[in-house]
């Protein structure tokens, strides 16, 4: 018993069914709570990948820096 076969007609049932037995306003609710999360997922994609460039060019940055440290010289 695939799912492949449900075509247009059967998703339309399943919809009418759901709205049916959970009414309009809680099927509203929850599609808007659907789409928060969504919203929320691609912002922290998108902050995930704004960290990982900001520590590669910090990496990129101590790479490419000079060494200070003192000479060890001799007063005498």
């Amino acid at each position: 018993m695939g799912l492949t076969n449900i075509g247009l007609p059967g998703l339309l049932l399943i919809a009418v069914v759901v709205l049916v037995m959970f009414g309009r306003g809680k099927v509203a609710g929850l599609m808007g709570e659907v789409g928060k999360g969504i919203t929320a997922f691609k912002r922290g994609i998108k902050d995930g990948s704004e960290e990982l460039e900001n520590q590669r060019d910090a990496d990129a940055t101590a790479d490419t820096a000079r060494d200070v440290t003192p000479t060890n010289r001799d007063n005498a």
